[in-house]
């Protein structure tokens, strides 16, 4: 799994029908930047409004996702999102100049062919991945579904469906590595059952619907007069079926293209959660409406979670940053640099590590023989943090200084002796206006706080200093 996040290098586009409404879309995916996340924004629609892919904004789950946001409505959102996961991509921008995106083969293999076109590229910010801390469960005891999520350093899913059918049985279909998405199941089509057909007519669904991009399963034995009645409705002049099986003989592309289907609609209906997942995932009969429940579930827990002030720091991990990388934003040299390595950036939010040794100059002078940090040097250390932050949002931080204008509110709680690693957290507390930042920063050992400070900070051009 990747560590950084990634978006596309350039704008790509593709076009077709939506599946349910029937109305032909251009979709463009777009790249973004860190933190953005998924969006889906409504070119159509005066003001073209954003709606986040969000599980808060999920309205309706009639044989698909839909969300709306900003008086905005997009159709069956999951294959488009099933894509974006299985490339690992975090932030992209999804324009659509219709209410659906388009049905395309009715798989995800049609947008990550053309994801592949354009190409990848990393941000500098690690991925904020969300890792499952305990059990999550969901069950519907009345339709026979579950869904549980296990703590696991990785995203794995397992689906198996039990549709009562001579043609499709039990199935099962199994995700080791998000990585194989692309080629174990993106190409998986949607389906339905014979039986099931007329009422999503009937309900004003399925418009896009074809026997090329969608599966529909014969349970039964049925005359030539229902099939007439059936190409009648499909507007073909002729569909044909085998006694049970898939009508017009379509080939499977998989034995079990059903499970793996749910298994994408699965992994769309999840990155709603808004973050990436590390865990362990089992489901047994899901569906739309379950797997959003279940994915409200998550992000009540992720919430809940995010109660705790306290950045995770995995020194394994490579950061953001390391000091080499931070000697080009900052102007700070020895003995006067006071990171080691940064490890988390977005737009507007920092961490930074700073590793306290005994070799460090000031403790030969503060308080020798009982070696403290100097609060001070804290708050500077905190400041440069900050500094990384504004640097980041400007495209050519060599180009700048920044000042430290102003510090408020600030507590020293805890000592800092040799051998502490700090690390410290800044958080803007309003947009950058005019060059001018301001934050709340926060300093932790062994994720207790030891000093905190609500600080301003300039940047200005080098030629305008």
């Amino acid at each position: 799994m990747n560590d950084k996040q990634h978006t596309i290098k350039a704008p790509v586009t593709v076009r077709g029908v939506g599946l349910h409404t029937g109305v032909e879309a251009t979709m463009t995916f777009c790249p973004a930047p860190v933190g953005h996340g998924y969006k889906f924004q409504r070119t159509d629609l005066p003001g073209q409004p954003l709606v986040d892919a969000d599980v808060d904004n999920v309205v309706d789950l009639s044989r698909g996702t839909t969300i709306e946001q900003n008086g905005a409505r997009v159709n069956t959102v999951e294959h488009t999102l099933a894509a974006l996961v299985g490339l690992q991509l975090d932030n992209v921008l999804v324009q659509l100049s219709g209410p659906e995106p388009p049905i395309m083969d009715g798989s995800s293999a049609e947008f990550i062919k053309a994801l592949h076109t354009v190409g990848f590229e990393e941000q500098n910010a690690l991925r904020n991945y969300y890792e499952i801390p305990d059990t999550i469960r969901y069950m519907d005891n009345a339709r026979g579904v579950e869904i549980a999520a296990l703590p696991l350093a990785d995203y794995r899913l397992t689906v198996m469906v039990d549709y009562n059918s001579p043609v499709l049985g039990s199935q099962h279909a199994t995700l080791t590595d998000i990585a194989q998405f692309e080629h174990e199941i993106s190409s998986s089509r949607t389906f339905c059952f014979l039986h099931e057909l007329e009422h999503l007519y009937k309900s004003n669904l399925i418009k896009g619907g074809d026997l090329s991009n969608a599966i529909v399963v014969v349970d039964r034995v049925v005359g030539e007069h229902e099939l007439d009645e059936l190409a009648a409705m499909l507007g073909k002049p002729k569909v044909s079926v085998k006694k049970e099986g898939i009508l017009n003989n379509v080939d499977l592309r998989h034995k079990n293209e059903p499970a793996r289907h749910k298994l994408l609609d699965l992994v769309g209906d999840l990155a709603l959660v808004g973050r990436p997942l590390k865990g362990q995932i089992l489901a047994a009969r899901p569906g739309h409406a379950a797997n959003v429940a279940f994915a409200k579930r998550i992000k009540k827990k992720m919430l809940e979670d995010r109660t705790s002030p306290v950045p995770a720091y995995d020194p394994a991990r490579e950061p953001v940053m390391d000091v080499t990388r931070i000697m080009q934003v900052l102007p700070h040299r020895y003995p006067f640099l006071l990171l080691d390595k940064v490890i988390h950036l977005d737009a507007t939010s920092v961490t930074a590590v700073k590793n306290v040794t005994m070799n460090e100059e000031f403790f030969q002078g503060h308080f020798p023989g009982n070696p403290v940090m100097p609060g001070v040097l804290q708050i500077e250390a905190m400041a440069q943090t900050g500094g990384i932050l504004v640097m980041n949002t400007v495209p050519d931080p060599e180009n700048y200084w920044q000042y430290f204008l102003g510090i408020e509110n600030a507590r020293f709680r805890k000592r800092v002796t040799p051998g502490d690693t700090i690390v410290f957290h800044c958080q803007l507390t309003a947009p950058i206006k005019r060059g001018i930042a301001k934050m709340k920063g926060q300093a932790f050992v062994n994720g207790k706080v030891v000093c905190d400070a609500e600080m301003s900070a300039a940047i200005v051009r080098k030629e305008n200093a």
